[in-house]
Parts: C-alpha cells; structure tokens; sequence
C-alpha cells in the first residue's frame, strides 16, 4: 500500500516542472518572499546589529568593562546612563535635544501656522503667490541656514573669519552667535513649511459654516477658536508636532556647525562624536535611545491619526471655505508673508552668496569684492582646500560622486517601492503582503543618523558571505534606498491599488510572460508613479547629511560631507560655495520633478 501510495518519479518530476512554470507566469508570491529576506536583513538586521553591539564588549573596551571582548555586558548602558561622564554623553544632550525640540515646534507653529491661515482663510493678496514660495525654504538643505546665520553673527570664538556683524564693529555675543537660540530659529526656519502645509490642508477641509454657525449663536471669535477651530485641528496640530519633533531628532547638521563652538550637544551630534572616537558600544546605546524615542513619536502619531475619525465633520456640496476679509490689513498682512519668506529664503540665499564675493565680512567697498572663493587657483591660508570653489577637482569629483551614488539609489528605491506595491496588493491579506507593508515603512520611524549608525555596526566587518562595505560606495547606495524606501513603497502600493487585473490578465492569456507583462503594461501605466518614487528620493538624497556623514571616505565625499569638512577647517566663504551649489541642484531638481509630475508641494492650499 505505501508503494501504490507513493507518486512515480516522473509525476513528482512533472507535478515540480508544473509549478516551476506557473511561479514563471505569476511569480508574485516568490517576488515577495525574495523580497522579504532582503528587507529582513537590510532593514531588522542592522536594528538588531546595533542593539547586539549595545550589549557586548568591544574590542579595546576589555581592560575597562573586565570582560572579554564578544561577552554580553551592561557597561555600555551603564556608561551612558548612570556614570559619572553620563552627563555628558547622554542626559545632557538629551535635556539639550528636548529644550531645543520644543522651541522649533513653537517656533514652526507659530510662523507656520500663522501663514497658513493667511494663505487658506484670507484674502491677502498673491495668495497662490505665498503658498508656493513659503514652502521653499523645505526645498534647501537644513544647514543652509546655519551657515548663514553663523556668516552673520560669528564672533572670533571660533576659527576663521568673523561674521559681518563682527566685521562692521558690532560685538555679538556668543549667545547670539551659538548654541539653543541659533539652532531653534534656524531650524525654525527649516521647519515651519511642515506645519505650513499640514495645517493649510487641514483648514482648507473645515467647513466654515461651522463657525458661522457659532458666530449666529452669539459666540465670539475667541470662543469659536477655541470651541471649534481649534478641535477641528487637532489632528493636524498633533502630526505637525511629532513630525517636527521627529524631524529634529535626527538633524545633524546645524546643531554640529552652531552648537560645536559652545559644546553644546544635542543627541545626534553626542552620537557622532562617538562613532568618531571609535566608541562603538556607547554609540550603539545612544544610537538605539534615538531609534526607540522615533519609533514612539511616530506610533504616538498613527494613534492619534486613527482618533482624527473623531473630528469628521459632515460636509459635503453645502460645505463652504469662506475666506476672511482682511480689509486695509490685505497688504499689510501680504508685506508679513513676504518679510517671512524673505527671512527664511532670500536672506539666507545672499548672505551666503555675498560672503563668496567678499575678502573682509560687513565691508562693501569695490576693492572688498573678489571672485576668487569661485574660481582663484590659489587662497592664502588655505591649506586643505587652496584654491576657488569652481576651480580645483574636489566639487566635481563629489558632484560626481552625489549625482551617481544618489541616482543609482533613486532608481533602485523607485523600482523597489514599484515592486513592493505590485505585491502588497496582488498578494493582499497574505503574510507575505502585510510583512512587506510594514518593514518597508520601518525605516521611516527611525531617525537618519541612527539608522546609519545602525547599518554602519552591520556592515562595519564581514559577516558571513557579505563582506564589510564600509568605505564603498555600495553601502551609501544600500543606506539610501532603505532610508527612503517608504516615500517610493507608498506611492507604488496607492498607484498599484488604483489599477485593476484585467490588463494583466489579458496579456497572460495572450502569452506574455510575467517580465514581458511587468516591461510592456505595468511599468508603462505605472509611469508617474514610478518617476515620483525616484525624483522624490533623489531631490531628499542630494541634500541629505545626517545619513551619509558617518559612512563617508576620502575616497567617497559628497557634496555634503564635504561642506561640512570645509566648515570644520574654518573656510567659510568656500563652504557657503559648496552650500549655495547644493541649493541650486536641489531647488533645480524639485522645479523640474514637478513641472514633470505635475504637482506642487502647496497644490490646493493657495488656490
């Protein structure tokens, strides 16, 4: 009975070739399970690397911890949390990153909730105007502003020239010049289009009968504020708030150039500082307080996105966005929104230029001007960098170096983000589907310079068949399209969502082979999507420091990485150049991104 209950070999070897074929014409199931190991190990193994590095001595660290190096330990969590240099590594920069969190959401609500209120329930004049160039100073790296803010108020505190201010005679002090005050208005400044936009989308929903219909009911303006406007924006208040908090969380760049001539810390720089002096269980803690504290910020906030059911009012064709009449206040309130932009955009963009077209800061005489940061061969003083912006081979090798390392990981992360779309939702409901929707958002709740930290505890040393990629270009390019893995997930899952089976399905009957059918109908009807899921990782990729400054060689320099080298070798005029480079790619790329997808940042709020 067991022999005629066995299949002959030639059946099993059919029944397998059957299937074989099958998985050739539909292989969505072991597209996804291939694609899951990888987002396992590129996306939970370095999470786990950097926890594991966290508990287990390092090599060097033996003779203080009195373990073997590879042993589990607590000297690491005891070092940053309860030793008497904890203080410093840790819960000072804590305090700092808090204190410092807290005045940019102020800051950002403040400044942008006010504009948006301009922009959507008035009617100030150049409203559309406002929307869109409000929304700019997003567009520019974050740093931009702290160069230009030290450009004005450096004091001979730190090294190279002072600022104008200093120049012209004016003493600044070095509150003024460095540390909370500096990094809260420039990150503000950085920050508020979050708000902007989050709260312009959200006042454009309410339906403003609401509030007329108080107003009938004899309530005044700051009861209806109270009782209605402001329970209506509650959602929108509590996204920008974790957004802005998250976002400052893993920043690096400005509080490295305006808080390192104070020392003042802030997690993120106290975390880079570790990794440089090779400290790699204290980095691997303060690496996964950062991870844990973004994760909960973004669970707190899909939480209270799920309450926003809460807050729906019924509207529908009698729901009305009656805008305030503003009176004699129109151009006063049109002079506000530009004194805000000027002060977020054109300020910051000529400071930094005039200071690459002056030999002495504040002096504007025609001997002062010079063109030789841009294009001289040589700079007196300047050792590590001795010559114009323009003129010597360091900007174009690290131009060089942005533009493939981030155009080769857009296109990967595009492809990918299109991928995992196509399988979420042709495999909806299975385990394969829902473990790809999560782990590829992952990536998003973890803060740039933590997550590289953590790839970085991986890759640092081969492991297994993977051999150590620090130093290459390949881990940049791997870093880069986990990091904004979700934005390009996201986009292929809501646009593969939107299309049906049936083209598909009449292709397969015709013959064509999945490739063919992925080559010939998916990827063409899927274009705008996929252009989005690449241009939107480029444009962020280009001007991203906080992810690729601890994974940088001298043989793989940025055009980010290396204006901060230039900041730290004190050449201020040279690294504003460099910035200024960046902020035209950047604005370029996202002008020409939406002019090519048809969409805008400000699409509707200004309308």
């Amino acid at each position: 009975m067991a022999v005629a209950a066995s299949a002959p070999p030639a059946s099993r070897g059919r029944r397998v070739l059957y299937r074989a074929r099958v998985l050739l014409r539909d292989p969505t199931v072991l597209l996804g399970i291939v694609m899951s190991l990888v987002l396992l190990y590129l996306v939970i193994a370095p999470l786990v690397s950097v926890i594991s590095d966290a508990g287990r001595v390092q090599y060097g660290d033996e003779a203080r911890s009195g373990q073997a190096p590879g042993s589990w330990t607590s000297y690491y969590l005891w070092r940053v949390f309860r030793s008497p240099v904890s203080k410093l590594l840790f819960w000072e920069p804590l305090w700092h990153t808090l204190f410092v969190a807290v005045g940019v959401i102020v800051f950002a609500l403040v400044v942008g909730g006010s504009m948006a209120w301009l922009v959507t329930r008035t009617n100030v004049p150049g409203r559309k105007f406002l929307a869109g160039a409000l929304v700019v100073p997003y567009m520019l790296p974050s740093w931009t502003f702290a160069l230009a803010w030290l450009t004005l108020f450096k004091n001979e505190r730190s090294g190279g020239q002072v600022g104008y201010l200093q120049g012209a005679g004016i003493h600044t002090p070095d509150w003024l010049a460095y540390g909370p005050l500096p990094i809260i208005v420039t990150l503000g400044l950085h920050y508020y289009p979050f708000v902007l936009l989050l709260f312009g989308n959200a006042l454009r929903r309410i339906d403003s009968q609401l509030e007329d219909s108080a107003r009938i009911l004899g309530a005044g303006g700051r009861t209806v504020l109270r009782r209605v406007t402001l329970p209506l924006m509650m959602p929108a208040l509590s996204s920008a708030v974790l957004l802005v908090l998250g976002r400052v969380l893993g920043t690096f760049g400005t509080p490295y150039i305006l808080g390192l001539p104070s020392d003042y810390n802030v997690l993120s720089t106290s975390l880079y500082h570790a990794i440089r002096d090779r400290s790699t269980g204290v980095a691997s803690t303060l690496a996964g307080v950062i991870v844990v504290v973004g994760v909960m910020v973004v669970l707190i906030d899909t939480r209270l996105v799920r309450e926003q059911r809460r807050f729906v009012t019924v509207g529908g064709k009698g729901a009305m966005d009656r805008r305030s009449d503003l009176r004699g206040w129109r151009w006063p309130a049109f002079t506000a929104g530009m004194a805000v932009f000027a002060a977020s955009v054109v300020v910051p963009v000529l400071t930094l230029l005039l200071s690459t077209v002056t030999k002495t800061p504040g002096v504007f005489n025609a001997g002062n001007f010079t063109l030789k940061y841009w294009f001289g061969s040589h700079i007196p003083g300047a050792v590590g960098f001795p010559h114009g912006v323009l003129r010597g081979g360091e900007l174009w090798e690290a131009a060089w170096n942005s533009l493939r390392i981030v155009g080769v990981a857009s296109l990967v992360c595009g492809l990918l983000g299109l991928l995992i779309g196509y399988v979420v939702v042709r495999s909806d409901g299975s385990r394969v589907s829902t473990f790809l929707r999560q782990v590829s958002f992952l990536p998003y709740l973890v803060p740039g310079i933590a997550f590289a930290a953590a790839c970085l505890s991986l890759f640092a040393v081969r492991r297994g068949p993977i051999p150590a990629l620090y130093g290459t270009i390949t881990l940049l390019v791997v870093v880069l399209v986990i990091t904004h893995l979700p934005y390009s997930s996201r986009s292929g899952i809501a646009a593969m969502m939107q299309l049906g089976r049936e083209p598909e399905e009449a292709a397969q009957i015709s013959g064509a082979r999945w490739p063919t059918r992925m080559v010939r109908i998916i990827i063409p009807i899927q274009r705008g999507a996929l252009v989005t899921g690449v241009v939107l990782p480029f444009i962020s990729g280009l001007k991203e420091l906080s992810i690729v400054i601890m994974l940088t060689t001298s043989g793989t320099q940025l055009l980010t990485t290396l204006s901060i080298g230039l900041v730290d070798y004190g050449y201020t005029q040279l690294a504003n150049g460099v910035v200024l480079v960046i902020a035209l790619v950047s604005f370029t790329m996202t002008y020409l991104a939406q002019r090519l997808t048809k969409s805008s940042l400000a699409s509707g709020i200004g309308g």
